[in-house]
């Protein structure tokens, strides 16, 4: 089974936002009336989201549940990954062994045609503007808390206390002071209220930072951290089971020969194929292909699994399971309504033709 596999490093948690960028080519004297481009093949990009969850105890987290009524405090000081959600982005990249060069008559009115800075077709006598992209820009946010409050926070009661039983007792009462004293300005009940909107909103922020400081003493800390992880695969044939990363709720994204983590796994099947052709049959085909070569992909249908559950299930256009079809120069020799085609330059099918 031939298959490319490559597994590219993480990408920092930021929100991606992709856009082709192409350039014009006209076919006039000096190149012959000629455009050269190429088709692509189908890469298929697995993008991975990953979390990276590092719990911080707090010093009282033993007495969380006593005087705060929490159950779920953080009990000790630990690292671990979650596997988060799996996309998958269809790609093209520039085929070498598909690249053609359409020669236009030097009588007509010169065509011009944009490309993807790397060769692939975009569109033919008409403007081309990329769409704009992003890869699920909502969770690209990455989420963090602050650490351990600062011994600002700390009354001297709470310094002097003696022992953590002490401790813990003194900072819940003064949490119990702060709720109780933005509730009073709140409700207007307070002895010195601020005098105005703005003083009030600045004094109730005061209040909710050290109470978060001070609950955190008992509940601990979590600081998350979201990267994320591409695996770009190139079918040519459908896959069984290909395993293409590894992961590890202690160590996170593993390479796929890693046996510290479970195994994340890719079936592909071709749902829409073109006949199998002999060589012959092939090349004859090839040399039959004139003016605009163009592709005409097939299908397949995609799903990736872990431990039996599937983390995500679609279907993609994949080139190397299509053919290629050809568009004849002559439909482009009309002087007064010369032809726009535009394509889809990951696939390199055709998109639209205007006439």
């Amino acid at each position: 089974m031939k298959n490319l596999l490559l597994i590219a490093s993480l990408l920092c948690s930021v929100p991606l936002m992709a856009q082709t960028k192409v350039v014009k080519k006209t076919a006039t004297k000096s190149n012959n009336f000629g455009i050269t481009y190429s088709l692509p093949k189908t890469s298929l990009v697995v993008n991975v989201e990953v979390t990276k969850v590092t719990c911080e105890a707090g010093p009282y987290y033993r007495y969380a549940e006593k005087y705060l009524g929490v159950k779920d405090a953080v009990t000790e000081d630990k690292v671990y990954y979650e596997l988060g959600k799996v996309n998958l982005i269809n790609k093209g990249l520039p085929d070498p062994d598909n690249t053609y060069i359409v020669e236009f008559k030097s009588g007509t009115v010169a065509p011009y045609a944009y490309l993807t800075e790397d060769g692939l077709l975009c569109a033919i006598n008409g403007e081309y503007t990329p769409e704009e992209t992003t890869t699920d820009t909502d969770s690209r946010s990455q989420g963090s808390s602050s650490g351990l409050p600062s011994v600002s926070v700390f009354s001297e009661e709470l310094l002097m206390a003696g022992s953590t039983a002490r401790e813990a007792e003194v900072a819940a009462r003064q949490i119990y002071r702060i709720r109780e004293s933005r509730m009073n300005i709140l409700t207007g009940e307070a002895d010195n209220l601020p005098p105005d909107g703005e003083a009030m909103k600045l004094v109730i922020q005061q209040l909710e930072e050290q109470e978060k400081a001070l609950t955190s003493l008992f509940t601990g800390n979590l600081v998350k951290e979201t990267t994320y992880y591409d695996v770009n695969i190139i079918p040519y044939d459908n896959l069984e089971r290909e395993v293409l990363f590894r992961f590890s709720n202690r160590l996170g994204i593993l390479p796929a020969d890693d046996l510290g983590g479970v195994p994340v796994y890719m079936n592909l099947k071709a749902t829409d194929r073109a006949p199998a052709m002999d060589p012959k049959e092939a090349e004859k085909k090839e040399r039959s292909l004139k003016g605009i070569v163009y592709n005409v992909p097939g299908k397949a249908a995609i799903e990736i699994l872990m431990n039996k559950n599937t983390l995500y299930k679609g279907e993609a256009q994949v080139v190397q399971f299509g053919t290629k079809e050809g568009l004849a120069p002559i439909m482009f020799d009309d002087k007064r309504a010369p032809v726009k085609v535009f394509f889809y330059p990951e696939t390199g099918a055709i998109k639209q033709i205007i006439q």
